[in-house]
């Protein structure tokens, strides 16, 4: 059996140069960075400049008061992948008893609440000031424009106010004002204008400015960061919160983040970790981010015939997938802040041993291993679904899903039905056409429902390559405008990562002041002899990793173009708890693009996986840019789907 070939057919050219390269989820962002790269910046100045470019013109997405993970190689060390840290932690009052005594069994996917320390801004001013050239005045000067003089909103910006549209009149107000002015919800293409952001940034330029003519540009801008978390931003957040809201819960909650957790917060940096794979060294982010997962499901993977690597094929979609699923379970079972075994489960060994539960039928276990010499955490309360006793249905705008939340009708089946019913399909309805198998036996003594397939946006990424070898890979997320109530005098709110902690205790990762919630947020570098080659990421909460592997095997096992891989057809597992809040699981679970085939699908169906399909072009969110140390060459691709990501360069 040969690899699948790739289709000739691509929805954009992969682009070539040797001046600079840079791609991201929304062209405005794209254009700005290349305008800073046309204009003599490196990748550093041109990855900010987009970034808060990125916090304006996907609000939807990510904000300022949000979260951010990067890896970057400099062009005087392109051998050493370094992590930048934007992740804020809990905050000091986020203890697991405050949110028991509040009535709380999950951490809630919105409201004050679930914000850790904003960490997104702090982060980007740090890589400007240690590797950037330019003032940071010439930086955020794309981003002001856009938040004072108003930008063409997406569609998607439109929808998701109209999804929250009854929750910011009804209970966040100060939402309401931002993002539906005149009370109205904004459409596609209407300018929308955030002049309050636009002061935010204003003060911080005008605080490093303060210094004088003779200052230095890293003073200016660490003045700035002295001023974003000592300043106004950080007392107008401290006495915002104070006031209780409404949460995803159903139920009011005052918020627990202090103008002295800002002050106390630094983003820092790190080596990446990383793993050799087929010749090529993938560098992610630590055991407090889901990376190293991703590393996992490679080591899996290295030894087995490159068919069993094929995405395309049904013996290769099903062997990916319980790969996915193995390394998920080792995500919930070990990784979170402190001392996470990483040298063990990433080791040969470790995987030898792993590779051999994976069967010819899809697993609905969750199976983390076990670590020599360490005692196990205590895996979190596992739901197949969960409605706090507060509601009556699910509330609109909670957690990242790339997936949309349930929509068809219950199925129930009494225990007598579950043999049959175990492998009989959902019929479809009319307004939910995508199809799945129905639960296993063990599921159908609760009730079932489906979901429908539809795709939503969640998350930014951006990449940038300079003609200098310089390379930024970054993954912005957080503070969402549907993550708690808007902060009107700065314009953007409070992010929602706690929600990744569990209030179960002796989990890996419980719920605790000051230690840093573990994030989905995973951007991807690749190098090749020392050099760095490839920059990747996507959106997608806990299927940013599987997306970028399906692209990782594609080019390197597969000899796919980027644009080929990024367009290629698209799958991913549920079968782990998710990472946002209802967190629940879907025992068996796997979602896949209809462009997969007939004769896959139907044959992972065979195997025992619980499928939803999901569309033809609905899955995945990836870009990259790349570099060929031996020519010069740089290149980009950009994810189709949506009609919203960009490329550029030349």
């Amino acid at each position: 059996m040969t690899y699948t070939t790739p289709d000739e057919f691509v929805t954009r050219p992969d682009l070539r140069g040797t001046f600079g390269m840079t791609s991201s989820t929304h062209w405005l962002a794209t254009a700005s960075a290349q305008s800073v790269l046309e204009r003599g910046g490196n990748a550093f100045d041109a990855a900010v400049a987009g970034a808060f470019v990125l916090h304006v013109v996907e609000p939807h997405l990510n904000g300022p008061g949000g979260d951010l993970t990067a890896i970057y190689a400099t062009a005087e060390a392109p051998d050493a992948p370094t992590v930048l840290v934007g992740q804020g932690p809990a905050p000091a009052g986020a203890t697991r008893e405050h949110y028991l005594a509040e009535g709380l069994e999950l951490v809630p996917g919105s409201g004050a609440l679930a914000a850790a320390v904003p960490g997104a801004v702090d982060a980007w001013l740090k890589l400007l000031a240690e590797h950037g050239t330019w003032s940071l005045a010439d930086v955020l000067a794309y981003a002001i424009g856009y938040a004072r003089d108003g930008h063409p909103i997406v569609a998607r910006v439109a929808s998701t106010i109209e999804t929250v549209a009854d929750l910011f009149t009804e209970h966040w107000p100060t939402s309401a004002a931002q993002w539906m002015p005149g009370g109205e919800v904004p459409r596609e293409g209407d300018l929308l204008t955030n002049p309050a952001y636009a002061a935010v940034l204003d003060e911080l330029v005008a605080a490093g400015e303060a210094l004088g003519p003779d200052a230095s540009r890293e003073a200016k801008i660490e003045e700035a960061r002295v001023e974003w978390g000592s300043g106004h931003v950080a007392q107008a957040i401290d006495a915002f919160v104070r006031t209780p809201h409404r949460h995803s819960s159903g139920t009011d909650h005052a918020g627990v983040v202090t103008a002295a957790d800002l002050a106390a917060f630094r983003a820092t940096t790190e080596p990446a970790t990383t793993i050799e794979f087929r010749g090529h060294t993938v560098a992610k982010t630590g055991a407090w981010g889901q990376g190293p997962a991703l590393l996992q499901v490679l080591a899996l993977l290295e030894p087995l015939d490159d068919a069993l690597l094929d995405p395309s094929t049904a013996d290769g979609a099903h062997t990916i997938v319980e790969a996915q699923k193995l390394a998920m379970a080792d995500r919930e079972a070990w990784y979170g802040p402190g001392d996470v075994p990483l040298d063990v489960l990433l080791s040969a060994d470790y995987a030898d041993r792993r590779r051999g539960l994976i069967g010819e039928r899809a697993s609905h276990e969750l199976r983390p291993g076990d670590v020599p010499g360490r005692e196990p955490f205590a895996l979190p309360t596992m739901r197949t679904e969960y409605l706090p006793p507060a509601l009556s249905e699910a509330p609109a705008g909670v957690g990242e899903p790339t997936v949309a939340a349930p929509g068809r009708a219950p199925v129930r089946a009494d225990a007598a039905d579950a043999a049959d019913a175990a492998d009989a399909p959902v019929a479809p309805t009319e307004d939910a056409p995508a199809t799945a198998t129905a639960p296993p036996a063990d599921r159908l003594a609760e009730p079932f429902t489906e979901p429908t397939g539809e795709t939503r946006g969640d998350t930014c990424h951006l990449d940038v390559v300079d003609r200098w070898g310089n390379v930024v890979s970054a993954t912005p997320s957080g503070g969402w405008l549907q993550s708690s109530p808007t902060i009107p005098e700065l314009g953007f709110c409070l992010g929602s990562r706690l929600q990744m902690s569990w209030l179960d205790e002796g989990t890996a990762s419980t719920l605790a002041p000051g230690t840093r919630p573990r994030t989905t947020l995973t951007p991807t570098l690749v190098l090749k002899d020392g050099e760095s080659v490839v920059a990747l990421g996507s959106p997608g909460g806990d299927q940013q990793d599987q997306w970028q592997l399906l692209y990782l095997l594609r080019t390197i096992v597969g000899g796919y173009t980027p644009q080929q891989a990024i367009d290629a057809p698209a799958l991913h597992t549920t079968s782990f708890p998710g990472s946002f809040w209802p967190r629940t699981w879907e025992p068996g679970g796997v979602v896949v693009e209809d462009r997969l085939g007939d004769d896959v699908i139907d044959a992972l169906v065979a195997r025992g996986h619980v499928v939803t399909r999901a569309g033809g072009w609905s899955l995945g969110r990836l870009s990259s840019v790349s570099r060929d140390p031996e020519t010069g060459v740089l290149s980009a691709a950009a994810n189709p789907r949506g009609a919203q990501a960009y490329a550029a360069g030349r």
